[in-house]
């Protein structure tokens, strides 16, 4: 069974690693749940996606990026317009599709990708069976602005004739985006919850950028009692281009006694701006970029500080390790609205950005240590789910091809050969238009 999943990637890394997590899972679940081997490709335009390992018989594909900008998006480097290279991204899906043939087709959050990219591949892989699925976080933004993009790219009933389902990587018990109207009701009717993308997720691979360090390492520093690991408080900032505000409060602020503070800044900050923070630590503070384990570091910490992208959250919830989620502003309202909902049902701390300083992050960082945070209301089995949902969804088409087959063989008719045998329909066919030929 092949299997394609396709991320926009304009920003950030949240794209990349939720579907890479999907494949990892599919890849993990989906042979004993069809009886067949399973292999897929990741359609992607951010070359840092490279940096993470896949299952075995999977692979990246990269396509020339782009990268926001008023009033749309730019290409990230290649010297076209806009219209061009949509053209040219539009048809290397296409092929790649064409030559590939899924049966199962994921498309992460934007449906018909930048500038409908998607539309005609979709078409295509319909038209060869493949089912098709839109996956979408449980949070897009405020409802009018999310209103406003499923009319840009045609409205939600377009949207609703191309994809066989939709599936919402989250808790409704937490936030439904059903309910707010981020998921209008022709996209609902199709719409099933699956639980946070949050237990069994995959270490972030092994081949990793510059400044990256081992989990292992980052936490085996023994204190000078010789003792033990000596405990730690961490800030995250996901792939790191917009949390320099946060870092640069994170780097003044005291962790408690007898801790140490890491920050990991994400591959995509600014070189200059990781540097400074790096310069500015003091000494129980280390500056990093990456680490081949964020989920693992998440959970050998004693606090943690993040920002409120899905997929920081999702690793932090497998945990019970009390969090600070101080959310990005501006750009959406996606983070924010995750946050708040979330320190609503008693999973985590929040706090905007202006209400935060080094002073406040101290007292939190003080008040927090030692006092694990409950989590099991909340639904995080999104990656055992959705394996049984892709499981059902082929089942159906290979259910409704068989019928297909079944019903285009007539019934035996009392033609024989000499045998004595009917011949098969396109066998009888073959016969005549041959006899009538010679």
């Amino acid at each position: 069974m092949r299997i394609a999943l396709f991320s926009h990637d304009s920003l950030g890394l949240g794209h990349i690693r939720r579907n890479r997590a999907l494949a990892f899972a599919l890849a993990r679940d989906l042979p004993a749940l069809t009886g067949r081997e399973v292999s897929g490709l990741l359609i992607a335009s951010s070359p840092e996606a490279t940096r993470f390992d896949l299952p075995d018989g999977w692979d990246w594909v990269i396509l020339p990026g782009v990268t926001p900008a008023p009033g749309g998006y730019v290409p990230r480097a290649l010297a076209s317009s806009m219209q061009g290279l949509r053209a040219l991204r539009a048809a290397a899906i296409s092929a790649i599709l064409d030559q590939q043939r899924p049966e199962l087709f994921i498309v992460d959050r934007h449906p018909f990708g930048i500038g409908g990219e998607l539309a005609d591949a979709i078409d295509q892989v319909r038209g060869h069976g493949c089912r098709t699925v839109l996956g979408l976080r449980e949070v897009l933004d405020t409802p009018s602005v999310i209103s406003a993009e499923w009319e840009k790219v045609g409205g939600s009933a377009r949207v609703a004739e191309s994809f066989d389902e939709v599936w919402i990587y989250g808790d409704p018990d937490v936030y439904d985006p059903r309910s707010t109207g981020e998921v209008p009701a022709a996209l609902a009717a199709k719409a099933v919850t699956t639980g946070y993308l949050s237990q069994d997720r995959p270490d972030d691979g092994s081949v990793l950028p510059a400044g990256t360090e081992a989990a292992s390492d980052l936490t085996a520093d023994v204190d000078s009692s010789g003792a033990g690991t000596r405990p730690f408080v961490l800030t995250c900032l996901g792939g790191g281009s917009d949390g320099g505000s946060l870092a640069s409060i994170a780097v003044d602020a005291e962790p408690p006694d007898g801790h140490r503070h890491l920050v990991v800044t994400g591959p995509q900050m600014d070189t200059e701006e990781f540097e400074r923070l790096r310069a500015r630590a003091g000494a129980a503070t280390t500056v990093i970029r990456h680490c081949d384990d964020m989920p693992g570091l998440v959970a050998a910490a004693d606090a943690v500080v993040c920002m409120g992208g899905y997929n920081t959250l999702a690793e932090l919830m497998a945990t019970d390790t009390p969090a600070l989620v101080v959310p990005r502003k501006g750009h959406r309202a996606e983070q924010p609205r995750r946050a708040f909902a979330l320190a609503a049902a008693g999973a985590v701390d929040a706090l905007t950005i202006e209400s935060l300083d080094a002073d406040v992050l101290s007292e939190w960082f003080a008040d927090r240590v030692g006092r694990p945070t409950d989590r099991s209301h909340i639904d995080l089995t999104g990656l055992a789910t959705v394996p049984r949902l892709a499981a059902d969804l082929v089942a159906d088409t290979h259910a409704e091809a068989s019928a297909l087959v079944r019903d285009a063989v007539p019934a035996p008719t009392t033609s024989t050969t000499a045998t004595g045998t009917a011949p098969p329909a396109r066998l009888r066919i073959t016969l005549e238009e041959t006899s009538h030929a010679v």
